[in-house]
C-alpha cells in the first residue's frame, strides 16, 4: 500500500490528522499525514521532526490549512506555538506516540484552529 493511502487510511481511524498546506513553492494543495494531539480547548497540536520539513515552512509561509481527521474536513489556520506550549505539544506528542515521537523537539509546533472555532470565539 503507497505511503499516501496509509496516511489517509490512519486518518480516517482518527491515529494521525492529514493536513493540507498551500505549498510555498508551488501554490498548489499538499497533503501530509502527521501526528496530532488535540488540546482542551478544541484545536489541535502538531509538530514537526525537522526546522526544513516541508509543512512547517508551509505553514510559516501561509498560515490557512486544512484538517482532515476521521473522514471530516476542516479549513484551519495555524498559530506557531511559543516555547512553553511548543514543549507542552511535544510531550503530549510522545506520551501519545511513543519514543520514535522523540525527534520532535527539533522542528517547530503549531496549533491548529477550526475556522468553525476562531468565528465563535
Amino acid at each position: 500500500m503507497p505511503i499516501d493511502e496509509i496516511g489517509e487510511e490512519l486518518a480516517v481511524w482518527g491515529k494521525v490528522v492529514r493536513l493540507g498546506t498551500r505549498g510555498r513553492m508551488s501554490g498548489e494543495r499538499v497533503w501530509t499525514a502527521i501526528g496530532f494531539v488535540e488540546r482542551s480547548d478544541g484545536t489541535v497540536a502538531v509538530a514537526a521532526g525537522a526546522p526544513s520539513s516541508d509543512w512547517a515552512l508551509n505553514l510559516r509561509a501561509d498560515a490557512r490549512c486544512e484538517l482532515e481527521l476521521e473522514g471530516r474536513s476542516s479549513p484551519c489556520h495555524a498559530q506557531e506555538l511559543d516555547e512553553a506550549d511548543r514543549n507542552e505539544a511535544i510531550v503530549a506528542l510522545i506520551l501519545k506516540y511513543g519514543t520514535p515521537a522523540e525527534r520532535l523537539g527539533r522542528g517547530p509546533a503549531f496549533r491548529l484552529i477550526r475556522d468553525s472555532q476562531m468565528s465563535v470565539a
